[in-house]
């Protein structure tokens, strides 16, 4: 009989209950341990789950039995508690971004590597069924020649979720605004699927919202392969729209609305490609107005369900999860080189690590 496998949650805003809720749902899976820095919170998390609470991070990470760290604290944070944790043994899986820049996630990825744990990132979007549909053609080259890859993420945040916390809408503790907090979910998609983007040019602005950081950018994109193509994100769009990411290559089209793959038109050499790897998706309406276009609040933890299922197999097999450390590192070199371009107005390159 397989023993369980125990988790800490690290941290105890509506993420990390996300990720207890997530955790709560895999047969013979546990949630051992609870740390945040708010007190109440953690303990009221720590109750709902049977676990023990801590106050302190450094006997939270010593609770044993425990396997893996789940990091659901503010962003900045997440290097340097993956890191103490990653020192002691235990595999990390961190809320997205890996953390705020990228000398601070190299931190992270070689204090895993030193440690020998597993390193890997909430981008739960990767295994949803369509994006896990789009990534199959993709691969058997059924687009053909790259073309356009954009992304779009209209959503909307209200006044009172800045207001409510004293992180969000930070350059110190969220790294930026819409785009490294919201969007980067799409950032990372664009990778996933177009592959690596080379250089950006982009502008950011704070249109809405009384916050230090941008509610609203646009950028042009030049992937590695020769593709372009635009990428929009806000929160100050108006009640939010779902997610839209397009890509086209020589032999046709992929529309992803929002979770759902609304469009894939491909021309006949396309379709010999693609063959029975994927068929072509029959017609289909606009997805509806996704929740998390206007609210922060997750009620599915299904999608968080799986990156955990998939970080479990990884350590079981010795293979690497859906999104590893040097996987989710890229989506922050894509930042970083946006508000780089956005305050130098120039366009500017992304290094490969």
């Amino acid at each position: 009989m397989t023993s369980p496998v125990r988790i800490g949650i690290l941290g105890a805003g509506s993420i990390s209950d996300t990720h207890a809720r997530a955790a709560q749902s895999i047969p013979g899976v546990e949630v051992a341990a609870v740390y945040g820095q708010n007190v109440d919170k953690a303990r009221a998390l720590a109750e709902r789950c049977g676990a023990t609470a801590y106050d302190s991070l450094e006997r939270f990470l010593e609770h044993r039995p425990m396997e893996i760290v789940a990091i659901g604290s503010p962003s900045s944070l997440h290097a340097a508690e993956g890191a103490a944790a990653a020192s002691r043994g235990l595999h990390v899986l961190v809320e997205k971004p890996l953390d705020i820049t990228t000398a601070r996630a190299d931190v992270l990825i070689d204090a895993a590597d030193r440690a020998g744990v597993k390193l890997g990132l909430f981008f739960q979007d990767r295994l949803k069924p369509d994006v896990v549909r789009m990534k199959a053609l993709v691969d058997a080259g059924a687009l053909g020649t790259p073309v356009l890859a954009s992304g779009r993420v209209k959503w909307f945040r209200s006044t009172q979720y800045y207001g409510d916390s004293r992180w969000r809408g930070t350059f110190a503790y969220d790294g930026g605004g819409a785009l490294i907090n919201q969007a980067i979910h799409t950032v990372d998609l664009l990778l996933h699927l177009a592959g690596p983007i080379a250089s950006v040019e982009a502008t950011t602005a704070t249109r809405l919202h009384r916050i230090e950081v941008e509610d609203t950018v646009v950028a042009t994109l030049q992937f590695a392969s020769g593709a372009i193509g635009v990428f929009e994100a806000s929160t100050a769009v108006y009640p939010g729209y779902p997610r839209r990411l397009e890509l086209t290559g020589s032999h046709g089209t992929m529309i992803l609305d929002h979770d759902s793959l609304v469009a894939v038109d491909l021309t006949p050499e396309g379709q010999a490609v693609a063959g029975d790897v994927v068929a072509p998706a029959p017609p289909a309406a606009p997805a509806a107005s996704a929740q998390n276009a206007a609210s922060a609040t997750v009620s599915d933890a299904t999608p968080h369900r799986r990156i955990i299922e998939d970080f479990i197999a990884a350590i079981r097999t010795g293979g690497e999860p859906i999104c590893s450390g040097r996987e989710g590192r890229r989506s922050i070199a894509v930042v970083e080189a946006i508000y780089a371009s956005a305050r130098g107005g120039r366009r500017a390159t992304i290094e490969s690590r």
